[in-house]
């Protein structure tokens, strides 16, 4: 049986600046890149002389580029995804102090103290989580884990069943923090493991040019389906 949320929408944290239109038009090209205008008119249910509006309003603010691809017979389309400028609207929480201050941290202590201090973090996160979550079942694992991940700025998303699936990361939340220290996201990967109970593998990566991380998830031990809905996750 599956999950009752086997796709789960990405939490869509707002882009910063923007709301309306624009906000859902720059939220639909952060979880899925390359979308045209006709695509993101049925998406959003906007007519698409309004949706080319935008897109245009959007590209002179910088925040948007485009390109031309052939898809199938027929004229080539326009393809839009968000340029650097517009990654930047989305959140990055606290990543320019964090990073100073394992800057710091490498200079005093060692870089091995900074790898410490990562493990520590995700070590706290997993106390945020229920005492009993190893002993819940995998959709209200999921729920729990994804709306820690969207309450820091990651835009989770999730599509599978009971047996696992793909756990999405649309937003890199403290991207120069791994950038400058990987080791993050390493410590990342076997928190999502201990926290859903589950043999976890990192498939895409933001830092390898993706748009996204994407984890594999298999659930490792025997789950038990409900047929209510997690609280907190927006499906």
């Amino acid at each position: 049986m599956a999950i009752p949320f086997a796709h789960l929408r990405a939490a869509a944290a707002l882009p910063v600046g923007y709301k309306g239109p624009r906000a859902s038009i720059l939220v639909e090209l952060k979880l899925a890149p390359g979308l045209t205008a006709k695509e993101l008119a049925g998406r959003l249910g906007l007519s698409l002389n309004a949706i080319r509006h935008h897109l245009r309003e959007l590209e002179v603010d910088g925040l948007l580029a485009h390109e031309r691809q052939q898809r199938g017979v027929g004229a080539p389309v326009f393809a839009y995804r968000l340029s650097a400028a517009g990654e930047q609207v989305f959140p990055r929480r606290y990543e320019s102090a964090l990073t100073d201050v394992l800057e710091t941290l490498v200079e005093r202590e060692g870089r091995e103290a900074v790898v410490g201090a990562l493990e520590a973090r995700y070590a706290a996160l997993l106390r945020r989580l229920p005492d009993n979550l190893a002993e819940l079942p995998a959709e209200r694992r999921l729920a729990a884990v994804t709306r820690l991940l969207q309450e820091d700025g990651f835009m989770p998303g999730w599509e599978g069943s009971a047996e696992g699936g793909t756990l999405t990361e649309h937003n890199c939340a403290i991207r120069a923090v791994a950038e400058r220290f990987p080791e993050i996201c390493a410590a990342e990967e076997r928190f999502l493991s201990a926290a859903l109970g589950a043999s976890v593998g990192l498939q895409a990566h933001v830092l390898d040019g993706c748009s996204a991380c994407e984890y594999q998830v298999q659930f490792t031990a025997p789950v038990s389906i409900g047929t209510s809905r997690p609280q907190g996750v927006n499906a």
